[in-house]
């Protein structure tokens, strides 16, 4: 029995006919998958101004013949009772609702229609299939986190046993933790890794100290895929390694879809069967392919709830090369809220401070994991945990890599602690800033 689809269906999801529907999207040439992309833009502006009165208010003076006259919708826009946004016809029963992280500082729930939520996963399953993954059939080793009151824990649990996989708990990263993580992969047919990126990582690093390669131990596992926090280079590098297989960088929106997901040529290919995804300026502008800007997503299929030019709260560019068909993911900066300001004014992305003091920080294999917190214009915090205090020498060589890269007068503080604060999630925030 193929009892992930299965348990998709008893939910009222119709994996069955949304697999069909992608494969039909799939099969379009260029020409006519340029047609399909702004047939479904027009479609679903459309409907919600004619289905939800949200939409109707937000979207009063757009001309369906001008792209640029729809509104952009931001985080703050959705920040009221759910009931107040759906469509005709969508009430919270007979709608798939879930809410998100609030990594952005803007939390809300969210509503997708049953259609677009089986899309959703036929997106999925399609893009884990490019790695031989089957969901119905492969067992994941899953590094997530998970409620912690009993109700949730064991709803959580309970979808863990349906879907074919094990969590292990991201809240624990200690070497006892993985020595316990380490008996089950020897003990468990595992064919792939998906969850938190830091969490793996943590992971790799202490199959690193014991000198031991994941596959030799696991050797059905096929690949690592991971999600929901930044990937570098030098990490996605000790993970393939360390697990001996494909590591794979997935990027998606629990209110919209798959982003984006690292194909078999290692390009970052973007979902444009369901969703449309541009680069926008700060005046609102579509940025050419190749140019860095918030990244904005119309979901095509949800009928529900709008999500049209909706602003992620991301920073990212788009390849030159990218198509209507084939759009692709050159980079991902990171999110607005995520900007360092400096005292001269300056402005650089957070994770561009995050990365300057990684790359001198974790030379030595002493510091496991860290981050990064502005707390004033002229000061960051970095809090780390790792077996021995960091060397004044060392400290004096990240103070002086940071002030090279940006400026002078900057006052970094160093704090080391025993376990790093995740959120109730338990994704790893690399760069906060404390700054109104």
């Amino acid at each position: 029995m193929r009892l992930f689809d299965f348990t998709l269906k008893v939910n009222g999801f119709d994996i069955d006919k949304a697999k069909m529907a992608l494969a039909e999207i799939q099969a379009k040439n260029d020409l006519e998958f340029e047609t399909y992309i702004e047939d479904q833009k027009k479609a679903i502006i459309t409907y919600h101004l004619e289905h939800n009165s949200f939409y109707k208010t937000l979207g009063k003076s757009i001309d369906l013949n001008d792209w640029n006259s729809v509104p952009i919708i931001t985080k703050q826009h959705l920040q009221q009772p759910l009931e107040q946004r759906l469509s005709d016809g969508f009430t919270p029963k007979n709608v798939y609702i879930n809410k998100t992280s609030g990594s952005s500082g803007d939390p809300f729930i969210f509503a997708k229609d049953k259609w677009c939520h089986a899309l959703t996963w036929a997106e999925i399953m399609n893009r884990f299939g490019w790695y031989g993954i089957d969901f119905n059939t492969s067992k994941q080793a899953r590094f997530y986190g998970i409620p912690l009151d009993k109700k949730g824990y064991y709803k959580e649990r309970l979808k863990d046993y349906f879907s074919n996989r094990f969590r292990f708990s991201v809240f624990d990263l200690s070497d006892a933790a993985f020595e316990n993580a380490l008996t089950k992969f020897k003990n468990s047919e595992f064919d792939f890794i998906n969850g938190y990126t830091s969490s793996i990582v943590q992971f790799a690093k202490f199959l690193k100290q014991k000198d031991l390669i994941l596959t030799q131990i696991c050797p059905n596992l096929k690949v690592c895929i991971v999600t929901s926090e930044m990937l570098f280079d030098d990490d996605k590098s000790l993970m393939e390694t360390y697990f001996g297989v494909p590591v794979v960088n997935e990027y998606g929106a629990s209110e919209l879809d798959l982003i984006a997901f690292q194909n078999l040529k290692d390009e970052w290919q973007v979902n444009s069967e369901t969703l449309y995804v541009e680069i926008l300026d700060k005046n609102n502008t579509v940025l050419p392919y190749g140019e860095e800007g918030r990244i904005v997503v119309t979901s095509f299929y949800n009928k529900a709830h709008p999500f049209i030019r909706y602003d992620i709260g991301d920073i990212g560019i788009l390849s030159e090369h990218s198509t209507y068909k084939k759009p692709v993911l050159k980079k991902l900066i990171g999110r607005t809220n995520d900007i360092v300001i400096l005292p001269s004014g300056k402005k650089a992305a957070g994770l561009t401070f995050y990365y300057i003091t990684k790359s001198v920080i974790e030379n030595d294999g002493n510091v496991t994991e860290f981050i990064v917190e502005q707390s004033l214009l002229d000061t960051f915090i970095i809090s780390y945990v790792s077996k021995t205090a960091l060397s004044e020498v060392k400290k004096s060589i990240i103070k002086t890599e940071v002030i090279r890269y940006l400026e002078p007068h900057i006052t970094i503080n160093f704090r080391r602690v025993e376990k790093l604060r995740r959120s109730k999630s338990g994704k790893l925030k690399q760069f906060t800033s404390h700054l109104n």
